[in-house]
């Protein structure tokens, strides 16, 4: 019964879609009936006169321009290319199990299967129509080798012009991501039914059978989406967005313009007239979906949801504190679905509510159901770095993969140095001498008390240094930021930029030293907000000359995967960005403690290592070293170091040695 409850006002809210869109037409064409009626009576002799002759000519003309506006709308509707989420794309040879899975999970809900399925780098899953004409597979070179797999791939062809900047125009995602080998889309695909889009660490995570429980609602709404009515009443919403975001595209002639905001505005106008029951329409299919699939694992699915919450909280800690600082780093780690199993894994051993979650380890996962996973978590992981972070489209020499047993060194390692290396050119251009204590007395290169008397404001000298980045080989040829790029900050603008509360304090200060107020979490110490401000100038320069670098760099090599070069316009990437752009505050912190794990790495034998729940960690003796980061923001905020010196001399770090820069 609430399946068909469900359905019937599906099919209700369809209609009334249809009928705005009948109305529409009526609208276009009225003028035209009104010149028929009177041309015909004025050929019967019934409409004759001087007056009937002039309206005859006016109404026809208008019915004419009429005629031809409903159209060119009409045209730009069925040519603009409906929305299509950034996906990697999965044939049958690629997932014959997985594909064998959904049918019989469609067979038993007694629903038409869905015609592709494709992987997204997020913790959904939905179904997505892709029957427009527009998104065809695209026809793969002579030469292209059907068993090349994801690395030989096309990627993300066509993606320019699915996001609105092609010839069709639509506002898109993406086709999927891999463009040929296995994982190109079937040229066989059904044209009816949509594809089956799943989240991809839900493949990692998830068991075979959790993860058939929670597709089973998303696969029951191929039920509904097959009937005509709702086909065609999704075909006209989705027309109609695609058509305003080609009128919103930037255009070069005035006339274009002008004739695009008109179709725009009728296209706008119709959407708000459909948006209460296309709404409707899709709450009914989502329902009608649910209640059939109440009869197909349900009690399983109820334990499968909470996996669900459980793999989304471990994707978001996974690319926020693993992924991003390599992403910055210029290497994007390629086995990301795995290290949500050992990032959920490594949840499950510290905290007591998700004990017993590891111990499904031992069931059968559901990546087990594709040929080749890694290829897969590859091509997906690129996707993410280039979705979440704007990265190039393909690797290259400054845009290499990592895998999770290098992280350490060709991530961790490089970050805390390069940040180092950036601290130490910035102190260069504020006049910040060598450090001036009496064990620095014979000593080269960057130290950690340089540091340290710079904010406490005990350095000497207001020299303006010898350039550390290239003295202490920094393998850096770019010059490093003057006193002028400096005075372009003031230091009250850097002031107010670092009083933002950090939002990521592992420790309270003030409970754990009886600190002060720091009224909102800026820094009392005009030295650091000067250092912090410098930073923000230092680093804004480097990623202006990003671009400019990648775009000299070569391609990467045929045997690496990696999307197309014309996949996206870079103005719109990233698509979806983690976090906000770090403050000042928080550059200060995190170049200090930088500089703080180099001296303990290189002075007292502590690793770089990898946490799989807090990211890029510092291991003494085996063991993480939890305790760093409020001190140093003592440091930063109150210009206090007496914690940190502390710290120091109990682990045995001789702040006053040089350290090894990149």
């Amino acid at each position: 019964m609430g399946v068909e409850a469900g359905a019937q006002a599906a099919r209700s809210r369809a209609l009334a879609v249809l009928r705005i869109r009948s109305r529409a037409l009526a609208v276009a064409l009225l003028p035209a009936a009104a010149a028929v009626v009177l041309l015909v009576g004025g050929a019967t002799g019934h409409l004759n006169g001087e007056g009937w002759h002039v309206t005859r000519w006016i109404v026809s003309v208008v019915a004419l321009l009429a005629l031809l506006a409903a159209a060119g709308i009409a045209l730009v509707v069925a040519r603009a290319r409906p929305a299509m989420s950034p996906t990697v794309g999965l044939t049958e040879q690629s997932a014959p199990d997985l594909y064998r899975m959904v049918r019989d999970l469609a067979d038993r809900l007694d629903v038409p299967a869905p015609s592709a399925i494709a992987l997204t780098p997020d913790c959904d899953s939905w179904l997505e129509d892709r029957t427009h004409r527009a998104h065809g597979p695209p026809r793969p070179p002579e030469s292209q080798d059907e068993t090349s797999g994801v690395a030989g791939g096309r990627g993300f062809r066509n993606l320019r012009r699915a996001l609105g900047f092609g010839r069709a125009g639509g506002r898109a995602g993406s086709p999927a991501l891999a463009g040929a080998g296995p994982y190109r889309q079937s040229p066989h695909r059904p044209s009816g039914a949509p594809v089956l889009v799943i989240g991809s660490p839900f493949l990692w995570w998830m068991r075979v059978g959790e993860l058939r429980a929670v597709l089973a609602p998303v696969v029951a709404g191929t039920g509904p989406s097959a009937h005509p009515d709702i086909a065609a009443a999704r075909r006209f919403v989705r027309g109609l967005d695609a058509a305003v975001a080609v009128t919103s595209a930037p255009t070069r002639g005035p006339v274009t313009r002008m004739v695009l905001a008109c179709v725009g505005w009728v296209a706008r106008l119709l959407l708000r007239s459909c948006r209460g029951h296309a709404g409707e329409m899709e709450r009914g299919v989502a329902a009608a979906a649910a209640e059939r699939a109440q009869a197909v694992d349900y009690g399983l699915r109820i334990v499968a949801q909470e996996q669900v919450g459980l793999a989304y909280a471990g994707w978001d800690r996974l690319l926020t504190r693993v992924a991003l600082p390599a992403w910055r780093m210029g290497r994007w780690p390629s086995r990301l679905d795995a290290g949500v199993v050992a990032a959920l894994t490594e949840l499950s051993r510290r905290d007591r509510l998700a004990e017993g979650f590891a111990s499904r380890l031992g069931e059968r996962p559901a990546c087990d159901l594709l040929e080749e996973p890694g290829a897969v978590d590859e091509a997906a992981s690129l996707l993410a770095a280039r979705l979440f972070h704007g990265g190039p489209p393909e690797a290259g020499s400054d845009w290499a993969p990592v895998d999770w047993s290098e992280y350490p060194d060709e991530v961790v390692d490089r970050k805390w140095r390069t940040d180092a290396a950036r601290l130490h050119r910035v102190l260069d251009a504020l006049g910040m001498n060598r450090s001036s204590g009496p064990a620095a007395v014979g000593t080269e290169g960057p130290t950690l008390s340089r540091v340290i008397e710079h904010l406490t404001g005990t350095g000497t000298g207001t020299g303006t240094g010898t350039g550390t980045g290239t003295e202490a080989g920094t393998g850096r040829d770019d010059a490093p930021v003057t006193q002028d790029d400096l005075d372009t900050h003031d230091t009250h603008d850097a002031q107010d930029t670092l009083n933002t509360h950090d939002s990521h304090r592992v420790v309270d200060d003030d409970a754990m030293y009886g600190g002060e107020d720091d009224d909102g979490g800026g820094v009392a110490n005009e030295r650091s907000a000067a250092l912090a401000a410098g930073l923000s100038a230092e680093l804004a320069r480097e990623e202006a000359a990003a671009p400019t670098a990648r775009a000299a760099s070569p391609a990467g090599s045929a045997g690496q995967g990696g999307p197309d070069t014309a996949l996206l316009d870079d103005g719109m990437l990233p698509l979806f960005p983690l976090q906000p752009p770090r403050t000042g505050r928080e550059l200060l912190t995190d170049h200090v403690t930088a500089m703080v794990c180099c001296a303990a790495t290189d002075t007292a034998g502590a690793s770089p290592g990898l946490d799989w729940l807090d990211g890029p960690s510092l291991l003494i003796n085996g063991e993480r070293s939890a305790d760093l980061a409020p001190r140093v923001l003592r440091l930063v905020e109150n210009g206090d170091p007496t914690p940190l010196r502390d710290w120091l001399l109990h682990l045995g770090i001789r702040p006053e040695k040089p350290v090894r820069l990149v």
